[in-house]
């Protein structure tokens, strides 16, 4: 049960941003501009380095729907499950490796990342601009799990739910919702 009076028919980000729609509008361009937008690094890297911070994070809703949205652009569910169990090991570029190398130190405290990660980082290829938006994706999924989870939102179990809202948000981006209508549950 939620800690504040939030949707009960609506799960996890989406009560908060129902709740308060003028702070949803900010949280929902910048996830938009992150991991939808045409960048260097492709979406599924991108929501696969948000699936990652968001299992760092212990936060099931997120991890789920942007694990679901990186299994769309990628075509491998297994492949973030493995990246979710040991990324060292995952059959990801080592580029990636790099970049949620840092994404992980920043989950964990920003000032842990290195200037050896980024050398790291620089000689698998990564530009500055795939740097950045690493670490800024990796700190605003630690804000966004924090809030799913400092409300105690309701974080349905059924896969279904969940493939359906990464379906939408690899299609159409994070400007509108991925849940149109009462899902029910509690």
């Amino acid at each position: 049960m939620a800690h504040i009076d939030l949707p009960a028919d609506l799960p996890g980000i989406s009560a908060g941003f129902a709740f308060r729609p003028e702070t949803a509008k900010p949280m929902r361009e910048l996830a938009h501009v992150l991991l939808h937008l045409p960048n260097a690094l492709t979406p599924g890297e991108r929501e696969l380095i948000a699936a990652h911070v968001s299992a760092r994070n212990h936060c099931h809703f997120c991890y789920s729907s942007h694990s679901a949205a990186a299994a769309c652009h990628l075509g491998d569910a297994s492949l973030i499950e493995q990246v979710k169990a040991d990324y060292e090991s995952a059959p990801v570029s080592p580029k990636l490796k790099a970049l949620l190398a840092i994404a992980g130190k920043v989950q964990e405290d920003g000032k842990l990342v290195t200037s050896a990660d980024v050398a790291a980082a620089r000689k698998e290829g990564a530009t500055d601009l795939e740097i950045h938006d690493t670490v800024l994706i990796a700190a605003a999924f630690s804000m966004y799990n924090r809030y799913v989870d400092g409300l105690g939102t309701w974080q349905p179990d059924d896969p279904g739910l969940y493939a359906q809202m990464g379906q939408h948000l690899a299609e159409h981006g994070y400007r509108q919702p991925s849940i149109r209508q009462p899902v029910g549950g509690g």
